[in-house]
């Protein structure tokens, strides 16, 4: 059978690009389990917890993600623009914007508050000691740390901490506390020596400590507990950020599963190549689903031939390279499966997501805030 004359189209109503299904429902076990993991016994409290949502929640889409996400504590997210439309969907709780650039005029918009922000730039001061005093921010001092990108040098931070503290006790803001972002919190030397450093320069400054991010909570946890807010992104949509480890070795669930519908069927004879370039040529008669999904919608244009999808609850193994509209999979053993058929990218029992961004050579992460406009996501019914 040639392989130009055996493509089956796809039946009319077979979905036309490709589907991430979202499920809140994950997110609130996710929360629930890192709460778990943080419990401390009385009378001491437990910290609180920051649902990370910028980029969108992770990709996930803040309107998709929120009714998990609203079982926090607070919401961080990058941009007061983010922070209008948490509120916009109802969150009345403390935000975290964790980069916004702001004006006087955008902090003196009342529907903002609790609004929690960080400084990082010591020409902030002046915004912030103009603001009025009806809207009072809770300030966190982020330090550059071994990351290096923004924040206060080693040599700054207690100075602006002393000024800060001046406009505390004057009523000028909510709270002051001390923020890091660790630059290796996947590894647990490392970590230990961020932490401990942070520890020494911050040394009989009060107030509430926020450093602890889903990777080194979920790798050390009593040390996580140990502080006043943690931060978790990845975690709470069910990724692992440890290397190894997926979300369900860690009793976490995926909030997001990606699918996309094969379009076509058709059958390549030993010897034909198959995708641009040629590279795959078929070792023998191979059943070939063309499936919509490509780079242009984010999917990994690098990844390996040998990566898997999953068809009918069954592995289904790419072939060819990945082209911007299609990817192409082997379903000679999969006979039952047609055109119209849905197949799972990552997300399925079997196929975790981590498993394919180490095929891609990435993380999770980006795999999840990578894809496009172009992939709808929908809520799981």
């Amino acid at each position: 059978m040639s392989a130009h004359t055996s493509v089956q189209a796809h039946p009319v109503s077979a979905p036309s690009s490709p589907l991430a299904l979202i499920d809140h429902t994950a997110i609130t076990h996710n929360l629930k389990r890192l709460r778990q993991l943080l419990a401390r016994p009385a009378p001491q409290s437990s910290p609180r917890i920051w649902a990370v949502a910028k980029s969108d929640a992770y990709g996930h889409t803040l309107e998709l993600a929120y009714p998990g996400l609203c079982g926090a504590d607070g919401i961080a997210v990058l941009t007061l623009d983010e922070a209008r439309q948490c509120r916009k969907l109802g969150w009345t709780g403390p935000i975290l914007a964790m980069s916004a650039q702001y004006s006087r005029a955008a902090l003196e918009d009342p529907a903002l508050y609790p609004l929690h922000l960080i400084l990082d730039d010591p020409e902030q001061l002046a915004v912030l000691q103009s603001v009025c005093a009806s809207c009072i921010p809770h300030i966190w001092l982020r330090y550059r740390g071994r990351l290096n990108h923004a924040g206060l040098a080693h040599a700054d931070y207690r100075a602006i901490y002393a000024s800060l503290r001046t406009c505390l006790l004057r009523g000028h803001l909510a709270g002051l506390g001390h923020l890091q972002h660790y630059a290796s919190s996947e590894e647990a030397q490392p970590l230990r020596e961020e932490r401990l450093a942070f520890q020494t320069l911050i040394t009989d400054l009060p107030g509430p400590v926020c450093t602890e991010n889903s990777a080194a909570l979920l790798s050390d946890p009593a040390s996580a507990a140990s502080t006043a807010w943690v931060r978790s992104g990845i975690a709470l949509y069910g990724v692992s950020p440890l290397a190894g480890l997926t979300g369900h070795d860690l009793g976490l669930r995926p909030a997001m599963t990606l699918q996309a519908p094969i379009y076509g069927i058709h059958t390549l004879q030993a010897g034909e190549p198959l995708g641009y370039g040629g590279r795959f040529l078929a070792p023998r008669e191979i059943r070939i689903g063309l499936v919509r999904c490509g780079y242009a919608h984010g999917y990994p244009r690098g990844l390996s031939q040998d990566c898997i999808v999953v068809a009918a609850g069954r592995p289904a193994t790419i072939v060819g390279r990945v082209s911007m509209d299609t990817l192409t999979i082997d379903l000679s053993r999969h006979p039952d499966i047609g055109a119209g058929a849905m197949v799972t990218l990552w997300g399925a029992p079997g196929l975790p997501i981590e498993a394919v961004a180490t095929k891609a050579n990435t993380i999770p992460a980006q795999l999840c805030t990578a894809l496009t406009a172009r992939v709808p996501r929908q809520p799981v019914a």
